[in-house]
């Protein structure tokens, strides 16, 4: 069999640190945005959309319950006291990278310390180490939909323009210590979801005061000032390192043949892409400005920012691939479909999962193609999976043929762009181990290729066992893709 991707190919899995690690309290941690958000299991979108976005007040009842009960993220995966077997599992499954997150509040419980707590800096350094000594390279994000809650409640999360100067002191305290360490860095995920879920993505509460879309708009650009202040700390702390940004990669299709449809798309599309143009190219393109203008968003700049966004462009561009959603003028014209953070019109050629989301394989293909493209720079799948209601059989197995196909299909496709020339450096399935949903707090709604005995309401033993889909990952990393079969 041959294959055609490269050697040194960076197959691999994926997590955050607010969904998998746990022991929300523990060695000196803080309280982080998402230690509060609420157990959300079958909402929809408008009660998700609350969850998400917790009130003042929800925050202020959140810090004052003790323990876990109600708060899923504050016991995760357990992969803060399991991160040993952890990493002997993935050694098992035979990755060669491991996308993470970092806990911005083990480093700096409040954000606003100026010396780092230095067990959560131990932590890392050890997992780090050993998932090298493995043969696995960490690929870190700086800031996964999580920073400390005292920068929510104090300065409206990244709305603030102080958080920047926090964020820079927390950037350059970790890529000091992990020099030589970690070789990619990832600065924020899915930096778009700022706009899309302000709480999640830039820890802007739904106060009930001021414009929540123009405080959005304004913690997205203090976000990409602070991706460019830490891209550039990277490669003058270690030249060696490479740093990327991260995109939730929402790709659009018309509703029709209508040519206002097809505009409406491709708008919609170059939305999306416009986070990249800032990180990629340093600089917002004139649809971004146009948009502040017909929406009546004033975004406030700093004197220098616009060299800053200009000087601190990445090395090569990463992202998330789920679903596509489907643009039209009149989208009242068509049916809905759920989910969760991203609701869309039907697309009547597609099949949905259990939560809603559209089955595309074909669409990552088209996804990496037009963004290599556009950027010409190295792309990295960082994200890719299935979320589904598994079932551990009497003999303990769970058979997980769904999940399989899902990744075959994809990955099939993914295939099919390296043959056509897209520089691709890696793909990281979603999940690893099963974590905590970061929409709606399911336990339940399971990712990984890695079963992790718990419930919804953490209960369990946080026993691992490999599903189905593990050995058919293991195998396909082991030949390097070989199996998969292109056209």
């Amino acid at each position: 069999m041959s294959t055609v991707f490269p050697d040194g190919f960076l197959w691999g899995v994926a997590f955050a640190a607010n969904q998998a690690e746990g022991s929300y309290d523990a060695d000196g941690k803080g309280l982080s945005q998402a230690d509060v958000v609420p157990f959300g299991k079958d909402l929809d979108y408008v009660d998700l959309h609350e969850a998400m976005s917790p009130s003042p007040e929800r925050i202020a009842r959140a810090v004052e319950t003790p323990g876990i009960a109600g708060y899923p993220k504050r016991n995760g995966s357990q992969h803060y006291t399991h991160w040993e077997e952890d990493v002997e599992l993935f050694a098992e499954l035979g990755i060669r990278a491991l996308r993470m997150s970092i806990a911005w509040t083990r480093i700096f419980p409040t954000g606003v310390e100026t010396e780092p707590n230095e067990a959560g800096l131990a932590f890392y350094e050890r997992l780090f180490t050993r998932l090298r000594e493995r043969g696995i390279e960490p690929v870190v994000t700086m800031s996964h939909y999580e920073m400390p809650l005292h920068l929510v409640t104090e300065y409206d999360g990244w709305a603030g323009r102080e958080v920047v100067t926090h964020f820079e002191r927390y950037a350059r305290t970790i890529i000091t210590r992990y020099r030589g360490l970690v070789k990619y860095w990832l600065t924020f995920n899915e930096i778009n979801t700022t706009t899309i879920e302000p709480y999640t993505g830039g820890g802007v509460v739904n106060s009930g005061v001021g414009d929540r879309t123009q405080r959005a708009h304004q913690a997205l650009h203090h976000q990409y000032v602070a991706s460019a202040l830490a891209t550039t700390l990277v490669h003058e702390i270690d030249p060696d390192a490479q740093v990327g940004c991260m995109l939730a990669r929402m790709l659009h299709y018309p509703a029709s043949s209508d040519p206002r449809d097809v505009q409406q798309a491709q708008h919609d599309n170059d939305l999306n892409l416009s986070h990249t143009d800032v990180q990629v190219r340093g600089a917002y393109p004139g649809i971004v400005r146009r948009f502040w203008r017909d929406s009546g968003i004033e975004v406030r700049m700093a004197p220098g920012d616009e060299q800053i966004l200009a000087a601190g462009t990445v090395d090569f561009l990463s992202f998330s691939y789920y679903m596509t959603l489907v643009s039209a003028v009149d989208p009242l014209k068509y049916g809905a479909t759920g989910g969760n953070l991203f609701s869309t019109i039907k697309n009547p050629h597609l099949p949905t999962s259990e939560w809603g989301w559209h089955l595309d394989p074909v669409g990552i293909r088209i996804a990496l193609t037009d963004l290599w493209t556009r950027y010409q720079v190295p792309l990295f799948i960082v994200e890719n999976g299935l979320g589904a209601s598994d079932t551990v059989e009497a003999d303990g197995s769970i058979r997980d043929d769904y999940r399989i196909d899902y990744m075959q299909k994809h990955l099939t496709q993914v295939a099919e762009a390296v043959a056509d020339g897209v520089e691709l450096m890696g793909y990281t399935c979603w999940g690893g181990i099963d974590i905590v949903s970061a929409s709606t707090s399911q336990m339940t709604k399971r990712y990984g290729v890695i079963h992790v005995d718990l419930d919804d309401h953490g209960q369990g033993t946080g026993a691992r066992t490999p599903k189905a889909s593990f050995h058919w990952y293991r195998e396909l990393i082991a030949n390097n893709g070989a199996q998969l079969v292109i056209d």
